[in-house]
């Protein structure tokens, strides 16, 4: 059974196409069907240029474990940064403010 929840957000940033970079500016999140990987249903991110055209767009598809341990991956990382490189305010809920 497929949520059929999406959850979009902008975003910031650069992906690895094929050939080229592309600026994204557009995420899409959502718990689905594959198009490519083996598992019956994936967590699936979309990272686009809408203005560039359906080609714009790098999508990864994650088992529910990978894309949990990614995220706490990313949390991670970002909580480890020194203090003043990142923007003030980014984790909000912690000691950094």
């Amino acid at each position: 059974m497929c949520t059929y929840q999406t959850f979009k957000l902008a975003v910031a940033g650069s992906a690895k196409g094929t050939p080229n970079w592309i600026r994204v500016t557009e995420a899409s999140v959502y718990y689905d069907h594959p198009v490519h990987a083996t598992d019956e249903h994936t967590l699936n991110i979309d990272l686009r240029n809408p203005e560039r055209g359906p080609s714009a767009r790098i999508a990864v598809e994650l088992t529910a474990q990978a894309a949990y341990d990614l995220a706490q991956a990313i949390l991670t990382a970002l909580e480890s940064v020194p203090e003043g490189m990142l923007p003030p305010g980014l984790l909000i809920g912690t000691s950094r403010v």
